[in-house]
């Protein structure tokens, strides 16, 4: 196994795979830091120049934009605070605080260090240990999809700060925006208002877009009046030049953190259709309930940035084995590589790995080098990022405002989907005026359509509703969404006592 995949390393360093592996890379960072410009859009953009490729030519350039774009993502995530794609939204949470505070250069190699690891970490694991997992995520059915994104769900009362029932109540409307158009087994008509745009659903990246994005940049104008800087704390005397001994070293003391959360972002990965937006979150989750300060999570704490990125870049390495093992996309991305490979002439499933070794072990590499390539873009080129920064926000926020219309518009080439982002942009801002937050909403809406697919898949295929208890990873699964959201409870509770405690003295 080993042995192939030092094959295949070998392989992909000659020119002819190293340079499209490269541009793929660079055009992922770019990507990947644009707000609006996602992944997926990006990968589409590449796919039409890699038909006359090698296969492993024209895979390597999409893995690279997959990795490029997935560390990318962090660069307007802590320097704007604004996502830069889906999978970046936790990293916002310490990142752009951490930023704030003066510490941009940190923030960011925080960041892009702990990108690396999870995903190097992720590739280790998943090349060792491929046949396991495979055999793990086939015994799932509908009834363990259901209780796992039911778990996944439970984990919103831990990103909730001052108020746990509107934390719920975000997440509930977020669920609800999923049932909007038509019912996914008998096609009915639900709550579309007569409208015919609601009658095939919402996309969600323009909800995403407009929430986040429009959101964000209405309170900062609001807050910091049109003529400062898109981060006050950054000046043109900040430099992001940092110890990267000190950074690594501030990663690898906090192992536990750094393995869990690159474990979130395999697991998450290699079940399909849940994808790098919810091993974001839930890693942060996760971080957020061990710390022993979680209090601190929010305000710019190293964890919750290390979390959340080393679990997207995990993600990804368990989206390649999905598609490679199953022949089956875990998302948006991977479904774009799906068609290359059929392109190709090349079937992927059960059998691609024995029939494919030197293609399949040669993406593996693909994977891991593009990492090195990151660096080798961001050590000379991170410099730059500052300037991001020194923009004027009268300058700055108009063109993000465009790049996200024109990323929502490009997604169907319709129209409807910019009415969205403007509706869901509002819809955003007003949750921030009175004090719900954007993460349990947007969790709701990624989560939402899936546990509603899946439960009538289970009823369907056998109505007792005790086998999502007797089951034993369903189960298990519903025992730890109950113990999560207990947990929770526990913790706001405990937070708030602390609270007015400190507030006594």
């Amino acid at each position: 196994m080993f042995e192939l995949l030092g094959a295949g390393i070998v392989n992909v360093l000659q020119f002819k795979y190293l340079l499209p592996l490269f541009i793929g890379t660079l055009i992922g960072v770019i990507g990947g830091a644009l707000p609006g410009i996602t992944i997926t859009m990006t990968i589409i953009v590449v796919l039409p120049f890699t038909f006359g490729l090698e296969p492993l030519q024209g895979l390597s350039a999409m893995i690279g934009v997959y990795v490029g774009g997935e560390t990318g993502g962090l660069i307007t995530s802590c320097l704007l605070g604004i996502p830069g794609k889906p999978s970046a939204v936790a990293t916002t949470f310490d990142g752009f605080p951490m930023a704030r505070k003066g510490e941009p250069g940190r923030a960011l190699w925080l960041g892009i260090w702990a990108s690396i690891f999870g995903g190097l970490l992720g590739a280790v694991f998943l090349v060792a240990t491929t046949g396991p997992l495979a055999r793990i995520a086939l015994q799932f059915g509908p009834w363990e999809f259901f209780s796992l994104f039911v778990l996944a769900l439970s984990m919103v009362a831990g990103l909730v700060e001052a108020s746990l029932a509107k934390g719920l109540v975000a997440g509930a409307l977020g669920m609800i925006v999923t049932i909007l158009g038509n019912d996914p087994v008998m096609g009915q008509k639900r709550l579309t208002l007569g409208m015919p745009m609601l009658e095939g659903g919402i996309d969600f990246l323009p909800v995403l877009i407009g929430v986040f994005a429009f959101a964000q940049i209405m309170t900062e104008v609001e807050r910091m009046g049109g003529t400062h800087k898109a981060i006050e704390a950054v000046d043109r005397g900040v430099s992001l030049v940092v110890s990267h001994a000190k950074i690594v070293l501030e990663i690898v003391t906090r192992p536990f953190l750094l393995l869990w959360s690159t474990f979130i972002g395999l697991v998450i990965g290699v079940l399909p259709a849940i994808g790098g937006s919810a091993a974001n979150m839930l890693a942060y989750d996760q971080a957020k309930k061990f710390s022993r300060h979680p209090e601190r999570f929010g305000t710019g704490t190293p964890e919750g940035i290390i979390a959340a990125e080393s679990s997207n870049n995990a993600n990804v390495a368990g989206s390649l084995v999905t598609i490679m093992a199953f022949g089956i996309p875990g998302d948006a991305v991977t479904a774009v590589m799906l068609g290359a490979l059929t392109i190709h002439g090349i079937q992927s499933g059960p059998l691609f790995i024995v029939q494919n070794a030197t293609l399949a072990y040669g993406m593996f590499a693909a994977y891991i080098v593009a990492h090195a390539l990151v660096l080798a873009i961001l050590l000379p080129g991170v410099r730059w990022m500052l300037r991001i920064v020194d923009i004027p926000k009268a300058a700055l926020f108009p063109v993000v405002l465009v790049l996200c219309t024109i990323g929502a518009y490009a997604l169907g080439n319709t129209m409807s989907n910019v009415y969205v982002l403007l509706i869901f942009g509002l819809v955003g801002y007003a949750m921030v005026k009175f004090g719900f937050p954007l993460a349990p909403f947007i969790l709701g809406v990624i989560l939402g359509d899936q546990i509603e697919i899946n439960l009538i898949r289970a009823i369907m295929t056998d109505a007792d509703p005790w086998l999502f208890l007797t089951r034993p990873i369903s189960g298990s699964l519903i025992a730890l969404s109950v113990a999560s959201l207990a947990f929770s409870i526990w913790q706001h509770y405990r937070q708030r006592g602390r609270a007015e405690v400190e507030a006594d003295f």
